[in-house]
């Protein structure tokens, strides 16, 4: 890896970035759960559409972590990125055999997935901000600030 890669790697993300991830993932989460709350549907329904939800935002993370360790030469096994992509791609098929299969109206339907895809967009969004985050910091330590004058002991 080359000096010019390390630098564009540790840049820090713009703080509109980082609130507009965090304000995605917040939107879409918060519109899924509460049209969750809202269904009219049994307590397995809601506990099946809750459960693929977070089984899809954990595969999300986990296939954005893998590929970019990868990236950056930082040992991941095959099983792992299968598992990781293979896991992501149950949480979709779910997703979308769930709600072909409701007794929702269209509207509905499409509640669940604009919600969803948007939840799953945005929490890699947020990874990416928060690794991005540490490995600024990491390059680039925050100077300490001391209380001292320079030449001046303190008393």
């Amino acid at each position: 890896m080359t000096d010019t890669q390390k630098v564009q790697m540790l840049g820090r993300p713009t703080g509109a970035f980082v609130g507009a991830s965090w304000v995605a993932l917040g939107l879409g989460a918060s519109v899924y759960f509460i049209g969750l709350y809202n269904a009219h549907m049994t307590l397995a329904e809601k506990g099946f559409y809750l459960a693929v939800f977070l089984l899809g935002l954990f595969a999300a993370i986990s296939v954005q972590k893998a590929v970019r360790d990868r990236a950056e030469d930082v040992p991941v096994t095959g099983a792992y990125l299968g598992v990781a992509w293979g896991m992501l791609l149950v949480a979709l098929t779910l997703m979308a055999v769930g709600l072909w299969n409701a007794d929702l109206l269209p509207s509905e339907k499409g509640f669940y997935g604009i919600g969803f895809a948007m939840s799953l967009f945005a929490v890699v969004a947020v990874q990416k901000n928060v690794r991005d985050l540490a490995a600024f910091r990491q390059g680039h330590p925050e100077p300490v600030v001391s209380n001292e004058f320079p030449g001046i002991p303190a008393s």
